[in-house]
């Protein structure tokens, strides 16, 4: 997300920063680049006005223009306002009893699995969720809900087959949610392809009945200028106490975000950034401006690697490194974990200026099925040869390869390169160098060891594969 925008701004911010003494006339025509990629992002235009127009007032004092770095100067103004633009600080939800939150928008934005993520986030979080289903026009929405509710073991109430009356389904969950000693109810309403007046009408009505503390519009922010509309709308009928933007994984531009929070003004409360269950994260407004000025956002990083590698499992892989033990069985851990972290370019675009590496990169570099075939070698192994590859010569490659559907030069390029790693694992200094060798994703027949390489690449070039601290979580 924001990609698009970010390069703009940092295009322009670096001619700033090579100036050596600013003008009015230089800020004006850096403003005027910065009016021009913010309404190529689909920022809606009434907004980018205003949003250049506060940071104009800003940047023209005598004490920017004159001071030791004027560009850095307006640089810092231009991220403050971007920070208030969406929202200043992070708005938690209010689950005051009785928590009821009610989830509203058009088809396609991503409501029924929304509730489900949102749910599976409060459950995590010690508290005890509801899922109720409202949606009784769309086909399979109702058993939508129940699947997903099935797989965070969440209670989920159901109305009957053929119901028609949205008012009676919520009086009949209200009695449900009683017995089930739950602490926060979520209602997964209906939607439509436009906003309609039908809609509108029964949303009311149930927003009426349900009274909740928190009515949450789910958008897409792929649909650009459209949403802020839709946003508008929806306040307009029921006030919305809030904002979950989804897919931004899926679009580079991100106006969405920037204008649906201006023009409501209700804040954004979370995003959505991919398909599975746990891809849903708080909105941060200063991490966000941070991420499209291509500061990154380290903290929000750490947090999805917490959250999603077990560091029991993570501290005896190492240790195994360390001591020369690593084989097969714990290369096939390990590319789960990674797995486990979802998108791999999601998650590296939170690291400084990685939209400038990114386009270092071979071509297919985040090819997630270079890992599943090379996850498939590993799988037609036997414990003994994981554990032991040494002894998978000629027949048993080909017995791998035939059983994975890889070819012999694939199966010999991975046991090189494992051979290569489990060499240099004693040696903590020579792991840039091993990433190296491990050779770039786009290269060879198997690119690399399971996508490994592409990540080893990344990370030499993020230096040298460090983390804070020292350690890397991999």
């Amino acid at each position: 997300m924001f990609s698009s925008l970010s390069d703009s701004l940092d295009k322009t911010f670096r001619n700033l920063r090579g100036v050596g003494r600013l003008s009015e006339k230089n800020v004006a025509d850096a403003l005027r680049e910065v009016r021009i990629a913010l309404l190529e992002a689909d920022v809606e235009f009434g907004v980018a006005k205003d949003f250049i127009g506060k940071v104009s007032a800003k940047s023209m004092g005598e004490d920017v223009l004159k001071s030791i770095k004027p560009g850095e100067q307006i640089i810092k103004i231009f991220s403050d306002e971007l920070s208030a633009l969406l929202g200043g600080d992070q708005a938690p939800l209010d689950l005051n009893p009785p928590a009821r939150i009610l989830i509203c928008g058009l088809n396609g934005a991503g409501k029924t699995t929304t509730s489900a993520k949102l749910a599976r986030r409060l459950k995590k979080e010690g508290r005890r969720p509801l899922l109720i289903a409202c949606d009784l026009y769309r086909p399979a929405a109702i058993d939508q809900l129940a699947t997903l509710a099935k797989q965070i073991d969440v209670p989920v109430y159901t109305p009957a087959a053929g119901e028609t009356d949205v008012i009676k389904v919520a009086k009949d969950a209200l009695v449900w949610a009683e017995q089930q000693n739950g602490t926060v109810l979520i209602f997964d309403t209906a939607g439509r392809q436009e906003i309609d007046e039908k809609l509108i009408v029964e949303l009311k009505r149930l927003h009426d009945f349900v009274n909740p503390k928190e009515t949450l519009l789910v958008a897409d922010a792929a649909t650009g200028q459209q949403a802020v509309s839709v946003a508008q709308h929806f306040d307009e009928a029921v006030g919305i106490t809030g904002i979950i933007l989804t897919k931004l994984d899926g679009d580079a531009r991100g106006g969405a975000a920037l204008s649906m929070r201006a023009v409501t003004g209700k804040p954004i409360k979370f995003a959505g950034e991919g398909e599975k269950l746990d891809q849903l994260f708080e909105f941060h407004p200063d991490r966000m401006a941070d991420r499209i000025l291509g500061k990154g956002d380290i903290v929000s990083m750490v947090e999805q690697v917490a959250d999603k590698v077990n560091e029991e499992d993570a501290m005896r892989s190492m240790k195994r490194m360390q001591a020369g033990k690593f084989d097969f069985t714990d290369f096939l851990d390990q590319m789960k974990m990674i797995q486990n972290l979802g998108p791999l370019e999601g998650l590296l675009g939170m690291m400084p200026g990685f939209n400038k590496i990114k386009k270092q990169l071979p071509a297919g570099a985040f090819d997630t099925k270079k890992i599943k075939r090379t996850e498939a070698i590993v799988l037609s192994m036997t414990l003994k040869e994981r554990s032991h590859p040494e002894i998978i010569k000629g027949s048993r490659r080909q017995r791998i390869a035939a059983g994975s559907g890889t070819t012999v030069m694939e199966v010999n390029q991975l046991l090189k390169q494992f051979g290569e790693m489990r060499k240099m694992m004693k040696s903590p200094g020579k792991m840039g160098a091993m990433m190296k060798q491990m050779g770039a994703m786009g290269g060879g027949a198997g690119g690399g060891l399971g996508g490994m390489g592409g990540m080893g690449d990344i990370m030499k070039k993020l230096g040298g594969g460090k983390f804070p601290g020292g350690k890397s979580p991999f």
